[in-house]
């Protein structure tokens, strides 16, 4: 597996050689030592269905899959960088908050009903998430991107969690999304704020 190391908050840097491929974000590239080749991918490693229907949903985000012998340093944006590790269990993520992952992790697309239904579908679309969400199983790592920092809540049903829609950045497990409002439908018109919903 390719090793990930913080360089700061806010750069990461990723070893690649032989059967330590990765994918990274588009223009997330910031220096690279030894034989490290950049090719843009349509898939990202996720199966051909699942890339056209993110596609004509307008959510597909543009990956490099990066390989050679060398590192590279990826940030994005001045963004805070967190690394995830996998051990064979599943995270859901936005694909805009996808820095780099390993290319061992099979990735994927979720339907946002899938994990909350008719709410889930609602919530992706009022928020602006939009209908879809990324998945990465198995073993391996992952680094997202957050604003400040990801902070890590602990979920239960005798324990909700109220998010943000802008501030959510991924989850594990088996979470059922829900939209809710803190106003009256009339005070709704005009705000897609996080105090709203």
């Amino acid at each position: 597996m390719p090793g990930y190391t913080s360089i700061n908050s806010k750069m990461l840097q990723v070893a690649v050689g032989p059967g330590q491929e990765v994918y990274s974000k588009r223009g997330a590239m910031l220096a690279y030592t030894g034989r490290v080749n950049f090719a843009p991918t349509a898939t990202a490693g996720q199966g051909l269905g699942q890339t056209l229907g993110r596609a004509m949903a307008g959510e597909r985000t543009v990956m490099m899959h990066v390989t050679g012998q060398g590192s590279a340093m990826f940030g994005h944006g001045g963004l805070h960088v967190q690394v995830i590790d996998l051990a064979g269990d599943t995270l859901y993520v936005e694909a805009d908050r996808l820095l780099v992952y390993d290319g061992s992790l099979q990735a994927g697309t979720m339907f946002m009903g899938e994990q909350g239904g008719v709410s889930g579908v609602i919530r992706g679309a009022v928020s602006g998430q939009g209908l879809f969400t990324t998945t990465l199983t198995g073993h391996g790592s992952c680094a997202v991107l957050s604003h400040g920092g990801v902070m890590e809540l602990p979920i239960t049903p005798q324990r909700p969690v109220h998010v943000d829609p802008q501030a959510y950045v991924a989850h594990r497990g088996q979470v059922q999304n829900k939209l809710t409002t803190a106003m009256g439908l009339r005070d709704l018109v005009g705000r897609g704020s996080g105090e709203g919903f």
